[in-house]
C-alpha cells in the first residue's frame, strides 16, 4: 500500500462526501470537521488490524472511533468505496455486516442482528447482519436487521424496519417497511433516502381506498331504502286493495230487490 495509493482513495472518499453533502465547502472543511469521514478511516485501520488477527487492538481502534464519531462500526464488517456516513452518530454497523460501493447512510441506523442475545454462542461466525449493495442510500433512524440483502440502488426510508429482502432499485417505508410503487421510487440521490413530494403510504391509501367502497355502498343502500319508503307510503295513500274494487251492479239475470 502506497502513500500515493492511499492518498488517491483519501481524495476519492472526500470527493464523494462534497458531492453528496451541500454543507460541505472543501476538502479541508471535510478532514477536519466530519465525523463520519473519520469514522470512515478510523474503521479502514481497524478492519486491517482484524484481518491480520490484531483483534483486540482492532477492537480498541473501532472504540476510539466511537468516542470521536459517535458511530459503532464493529472492525470485521466489510465497507466499500467511497462510503459516506451524514453525521454518523448514533450508526451502528455489526461484525458480519457487508456495504458496498457509494453508499450513504444517515444518523442513527442500524444494522444489526434480529437476535444476538439468544443463544449468542450458536451465532459465532456465522452470518447475522445486512448485506448492503452498491448505491444504497439509508434514512436517519432506519433499522435494517438480520442477514438479509438490500439490492442495489434502494432507499430506505427514514425510521422503516426492514426484515426482509429488498429488490434493486425500489424505496421502502414504513414498519414493517413496504414497497412504494415504482412510479414513486427514484433513482437519483435522494436525502434520507425518502422521495420528498406527495409520499403515500401503501396502508393509508388501501385504507382510503377501502373507505371509499363503504361511502358508495352506504350512498346506494340509503337509496334503496328511501325508494322502498316512498313506495310504502303510495301504498298507504291508496288504501287496501278492496277498497279500491268497484261494484258495478248484480250478475246478469239477477234482479235487485226494491
Amino acid at each position: 500500500m502506497t502513500a500515493a495509493w492511499m492518498f488517491k482513495n483519501l481524495r476519492e472518499e472526500i470527493d464523494s462526501i462534497i458531492a453528496r453533502d451541500p454543507a460541505a465547502r472543501s476538502r479541508t472543511e471535510v478532514a477536519l470537521a466530519y465525523p463520519g469521514f473519520h469514522a470512515v478511516l478510523l474503521h479502514r485501520l481497524a478492519h486491517s488490524l482484524w484481518g491480520r488477527d490484531f483483534r483486540l487492538l482492532a477492537r480498541f481502534l473501532s472504540n476510539i472511533g466511537r468516542w470521536v464519531s459517535g458511530a459503532d462500526i464493529h472492525p470485521g464488517a466489510v465497507i466499500g468505496r467511497r462510503f459516506f456516513m451524514d453525521h454518523a452518530v448514533g450508526i451502528v454497523i455489526g461484525e458480519t455486516a457487508e456495504i458496498g460501493d457509494d453508499v450513504t447512510l444517515y444518523q442513527n441506523v442500524t444494522l444489526g442482528g434480529v437476535s444476538p442475545s439468544v443463544d449468542s454462542a450458536s451465532q459465532v461466525n456465522r452470518k447475522r447482519h445486512p448485506t448492503i449493495r452498491n448505491r444504497v442510500i439509508i434514512g436517519s433512524g432506519a433499522q435494517i436487521l438480520g442477514p438479509i440483502t438490500v439490492g442495489e440502488g434502494a432507499r430506505i426510508g427514514a425510521n422503516a424496519v426492514v426484515v426482509k429482502d429488498v429488490p434493486p432499485g425500489v424505496t421502502m417505508v414504513g414498519v414493517a417497511a413496504r414497497q412504494l410503487p415504482p412510479k414513486e421510487c427514484r433513482t437519483d440521490f435522494v436525502a434520507y433516502g425518502t422521495p420528498t413530494g406527495d409520499l403515500s403510504d401503501p396502508v393509508a391509501r388501501a385504507l382510503e381506498t377501502l373507505a371509499r367502497e363503504v361511502s358508495t355502498l352506504s350512498r346506494r343502500i340509503a337509496e334503496l331504502e328511501q325508494k322502498e319508503a316512498d313506495a310504502e307510503a303510495g301504498r298507504k295513500a291508496v288504501g287496501p286493495e278492496e277498497d279500491r274494487i268497484e261494484f258495478a251492479g248484480p250478475p246478469p239475470g239477477v234482479r235487485r230487490r226494491p
